[in-house]
This record gives structure tokens, C-alpha cells and sequence, in this order.
């Protein structure tokens, strides 16, 4: 499996693109190419080769589900713990992951299939879920976002 192409997968919270390849991901989408996009990880561990995790905050960060953190270094993570979507991620440890629609849309899918290398399709199939929660960390402050 090559980590730059993109891929349409069912996540944990939605259905999404996902790739190592952040400007393609930002091109597909209409947006900046350097635009910070999400990277979701497999495990705490890999959270830490990006990331440092405020002392005040590693417990929830380690509990928290369908939840994403923007760390003090200004980079967005959502560690997953769907068991089906794991699956999938664990093969590439972390990946950028952005919702696959067309920016300010809804969810197409004959354009998300037809924008995508892959499609990774399970029992569930693709469906529009509810987007993760987003807060915003500092060293002392939390700031809930969505």
C-alpha cells in the first residue's frame, strides 16, 4: 500500500480522505496548499514523534474518543480507537485525514470515489457521521473550538 495515494475511508467519526500527501489532500479540497490539515494517529505513541502533550491535559488526551487536540506546536491530532478503522490506519501509523466533500459541502459520493486512488470500504460502507469534537490546547488553557 502507498501512503501518498489517497484514500476514501470510512474514520472514525466520517467519511474521509486520507493520505501522506498533505498537498494533495489541500489541493483536492480547494484549499491552500500549505493549510494545516489533521493527522490521525494509531496510538499515544505515535503521538509523541509529532507532539508534546501538556502534563495537565494527558489524561484526557488518552481517554478522550472522536476527539481532536490542536497541540501548542499548532498541529492537529485525533488518535483512533474505532477497532474498524484502526485496522486500516495501522498499516501507516499516522496519515493526514480530511472529510472528503468538496469544502463548505456535503458528502458526494460519486465525486469522493471518483477523487480517490483507493476506495477502503467495510461492512459499515461510507456514510456522513458527525464530525469530531476540536479543542485547542496551550500549557495551562483549554479552549473547546467544536
Amino acid at each position: 500500500m502507498n501512503p501518498n495515494k489517497i484514500y476514501l475511508v470510512q474514520t472514525d467519526t466520517t467519511v474521509g480522505f486520507l493520505s501522506r500527501d498533505k498537498k494533495r489532500l489541500n489541493k483536492i479540497k480547494n484549499r491552500p496548499i500549505n493549510q494545516p490539515v489533521l493527522i490521525e494517529a494509531d496510538s499515544l505513541k505515535t503521538l509523541k514523534q509529532f507532539a508534546r502533550v501538556p502534563n495537565k491535559f494527558k489524561n484526557r488526551v488518552r481517554r478522550s474518543k472522536k476527539t481532536t487536540f490542536i497541540y501548542p506546536n499548532k498541529k492537529s491530532f485525533r488518535i483512533v480507537k474505532d477497532e474498524r478503522h484502526l485496522e486500516f490506519l495501522k498499516k501507516f501509523s499516522w496519515m493526514y485525514s480530511t472529510s472528503a466533500n468538496k469544502s463548505g459541502r456535503k458528502f458526494d459520493e460519486m465525486w469522493a470515489r471518483n477523487t480517490a486512488d483507493v476506495t477502503v470500504e467495510n461492512k459499515r460502507g461510507l456514510f456522513e457521521g458527525k464530525p469530531s469534537k476540536i479543542y485547542k490546547l496551550s500549557r495551562n488553557k483549554i479552549k473547546k473550538i467544536r
